[in-house]
């Protein structure tokens, strides 16, 4: 008699649904089309700054390396929304925690 347990590939979780389960605030979007990408350097940091089609707040990541332009890519972004104040004045941003172009 063999006794174990065996896994399919349908009962592995992705990466993605292992993050969202863990932290509710996150969101998941697939296919966003990014119709302005700006890099900027802050300190040892390069600040991504990108607009998606449909939206009016800007999603933003940090890396330590200049990325790719992104303008007219399709991207899939898990984020969540924070708030950020310049000047005196805040604003809402979203924070992407991975993206990966579609």
């Amino acid at each position: 008699m063999q006794v174990g347990l065996q896994m399919n590939s349908t009962m592995a979780k992705s990466p993605v649904k292992k993050m969202l389960e863990k932290h509710q605030n996150l969101v998941h979007s697939e296919d966003m089309k990014v119709v302005s990408h700006v890099q900027r350097k802050d300190d040892d940091w390069i600040v991504n700054t990108i607009m998606i089609e449909g939206y009016e707040i800007p999603f933003k990541f940090r890396r330590k390396k200049a990325y790719k332009n992104l303008n007219g890519s399709l991207v899939n972004l898990t984020y969540y929304p924070i708030t950020e104040e310049i000047a005196g004045l805040e604003f809402e941003v979203m924070k992407v925690v991975r993206i990966k172009v579609a």
